[in-house]
């Protein structure tokens, strides 16, 4: 990570105080029952760290130092806990102000209730004294007039009692004086209560407790008793008793205990590896409209081909190899989610999915709601990936939800079984075996508007307070335009000079899905035919000349998402060969790049041919009949023992792509997107998530 990201100085200097309730300050060297202790500031808050225990506020610690160093704090996942605080902030705001206009809502039907009864009281004691008067009405003159100067009086006094209910109910009169409840109670506040279900030190609930206002009750949960009392003793020296609650127990059985019972608003999930075990628990104790924040740190199983068994016993669905594997790992845990709520009529929506250096973070809403429920078989896909061949991808839904008016005029969807399969069993453009992985989440990673209401709230920040500001900001501006190709771009810009949103976070579509999932890297598919890699801008420049939308992805540098499909890509590369970058050796007949050439060569030629140019490198005949041999022979078995690729018989033409191919650099070049600190390079060897601690 060349450092965008400020490193935090090592503090020189300490203060040495011996009451543990003293204000808290970085540097201090605190005792506490015979023990000795070093505040750590992150944030707002502090933590306090045994001393002898070798801990490192310096993210560039060299590597000797880093295998030293405990996980008790990690600098490396500053990063993390500042994005996490900034987005649960702006959750936090979105439900509490559903909350308080829900409760407003629920007063004024109270109101309207109540003065309802007291109208009809009032009717019911009128009609009691008209019977009254009838009753009487034979007696004297004398007392009817008596009756009559008395029915005045009550009328008088029903006239006063319908005005003073015509006051409004935020007063009352108490012993002829007017008071005003407000002044008298507490204003009501709505709850909004977090879960730190690994917590550790606590650092994270206690960030929580300072810097989210809207926050009004935080658990700190950890197995181990040491960690609590660690807890605990962190908790007293940050003052945040009245917020703060530890709980020793497993994190599992304490999020079951909230079974048909009111739970958390948010749940947090930080574990050392995969949060899979803890998804069904949490989802049993998250609230409706509540938010789950999930983390997982192992790469080499989400991410990876080394262990695809682990990998679909843990998140139900098998790796994607290749360049786009993280965001392969992102969509199979959203699709354990996704699966996990939906046993419980629960539907879940990505807000903000992101690969981060060695590990992966989600931040999704989960809802009741089971009509949204029924959309996510069609928001479920496996990938048919050429990852010996070409490395070229298709998808495959598994069902279709589509769209429909009922008579009435309303809309609804109609669910039905996805035609298949969407792929060959053999790659279309190389011939090669494809292989199967998933099933993942096929639907958006991010929710635009959540994206736009963090940046929105980084105008407000202090650096100081969040010295990996900048990043946040880069790889944000990063995801939204990955998500919309650049087409809210405007929108952004005027919501920034304006620097203020509505807190309400608007509801993605349920049904919308993906089509576009997964990028590609301009130098692997040259490897692939054995050219000079072009530039990103070129690539760009040609994909947006032909009508393509194009944008980058925030899980690596260098990558290219687009709305292209492969056959446009593979011919925008053979241009590329033929205009700019002549190949200097023969490809191999059993390689990959040598299908694509033969096919791409053999189309090319046909429709020079048509264009009556001349073509003096070789024939259709000898392009067509070099892969059709190819092809053959490797069919046959020739090649078996050397390669584990076994192309279809014939190859495929190119439909589709006669497009003008135009290398415009000047166009693929993007000169308003701003200078945000995108992608980081990791600032020592090995960054990573430190050893488990012990």
């Amino acid at each position: 990570m060349a450092s965008a990201e400020p490193a935090t100085v090592e503090f020189q200097s300490r203060t040495t105080v011996e009451d543990i309730s003293s204000e808290p300050e970085a540097g201090q060297s605190i005792g506490h029952q015979g023990k000795s202790y070093t505040t750590i500031k992150e944030g707002l808050a502090y933590i306090l760290v045994p001393d002898g225990t070798p801990t490192s506020t310096d993210p560039k610690l060299s590597k000797e130092e880093a295998q030293k160093q405990q996980v008790f704090y990690n600098p490396i996942q500053q990063f993390n806990r500042d994005l996490s605080v900034l987005a649960i902030k702006t959750f936090g705001n979105d439900l509490v102000l559903r909350r308080q206009q829900k409760h407003e809502q629920q007063l004024k039907k109270a109101n309207r209730k109540k003065r309802k009864l007291q109208v009809e009281a009032h009717a019911d004691g009128q009609a009691g004294d008209q019977e009254l008067d009838d009753a009487n009405y034979t007696n004297s003159k004398r007392r009817r007039t008596e009756n009559g100067h008395a029915q005045a009086t009550v009328e008088g006094q029903e006239q006063s009692a319908v005005e003073k209910d015509i006051v409004p109910s935020s007063t009352h009169v108490e012993n002829g004086a007017e008071s005003h409840p407000s002044q008298e109670q507490p204003k009501w506040k709505p709850h909004f209560t977090i879960l730190d279900a690994l917590s550790a030190t606590g650092l994270r609930a206690l960030r929580y407790a300072q810097e989210i206002p809207s926050s009004t009750a935080i658990t700190a949960n950890d197995l181990s008793q040491k960690a609590t009392e660690s807890i605990a003793l962190n908790v007293k020296h940050n003052k945040l008793e009245d917020k703060i609650t530890t709980n020793t127990g497993n994190a599992i059985a304490h999020m079951y205990s909230f079974v048909d019972k009111k739970g958390y608003d948010v749940i947090d999930l930080d574990p050392y590896g995969t949060a899979c075990p803890f998804l069904d628990a949490a989802i049993q104790a998250v609230n409706d409209e509540g938010l789950l924040c999930v983390t997982c740190t192992d790469s080499a199983i989400f991410a990876s081909h080394g262990y695809l068994e682990k990998t679909y016993s843990q998140y139900g669905g098998l790796p994607l190899k290749g360049e786009p594997c993280h965001e392969g790992g992102l969509r199979l845990l959203l699709h354990a989610i996704a699966s996990s709520a939906a046993r419980y009529g629960m539907a879940v929506e990505p807000l903000l999915s992101l690969s981060i250096d060695y590990y992966i973070r989600v931040f999704v809403r989960v809802r009741k709601s089971a009509t949204d429920v029924k959309m996510l078989a069609g928001k479920t896909m496996i990938v048919y990936h050429c990852q010996n061949g070409c490395g070229s991808w298709s998808t495959q839904f598994l069902a279709r939800n589509k769209p429909r008016e009922n008579r009435d005029g309303t809309s609804s969807y109609k669910h039905s079984f996805a035609q298949g399969p969407s792929a060959n069993e053999f790659c279309t453009h190389c011939g090669y075996k494809t292989h199967l992985s998933g099933p993942m989440y096929g639907g958006p990673l991010h929710n635009v508007d959540f994206i736009e209401r963090i940046l929105a709230q980084l105008n407000e920040v202090d650096r100081e307070t969040y010295p990996t500001m900048g990043r946040i900001e880069g790889m944000l501006h990063t995801a939204r335009e990955e998500i919309t190709f650049g087409a809210k771009a405007e929108v952004a810009a005027k919501s920034q000079e304006s620097k203020q949103l509505d807190p309400l976070i608007p509801k993605a579509d349920p049904a919308e899905i993906d089509h576009h999932p997964f990028f590609f890297i301009p130098s692997s598919v040259s490897k692939v035919v054995h050219c000079s890699a072009p530039s990103l801008a070129a690539v760009r420049g040609a994909l947006r000349h032909a009508g393509f939308k194009v944008t980058m992805s925030h899980c690596k540098p260098g990558t290219i998402r687009t709305t292209a499909p492969w056959t446009a890509i593979w011919h925008i590369m053979l241009e590329w060969v033929r205009q700019k970058a002549p190949l200097k050796n023969r490809l191999k007949k059993q390689s990959a790049g040598y299908a694509i050439m033969s096919k791409g060569s053999a189309h090319q030629l046909a429709k020079d041919d048509k264009e009556g140019s001349e073509i003096t490198t070789t024939s259709v005949e000898e392009a067509a009949a070099s892969a059709s041999e190819a092809t053959l022979s490797q069919a046959q078995g020739g090649q078996a023992a050397s390669t584990e690729a076994e192309p279809e018989l014939g190859p495929p033409s190119y439909m589709g792509t006669n497009f003008e191919v135009n290398f415009d650099e000047e166009l693929g070049k993007d000169h308003d997107r701003g200078k945000y600190v995108r992608y980081q390079l990791a600032p020592r060897e090995n960054w990573g998530p430190m050893s488990r601690a012990k």
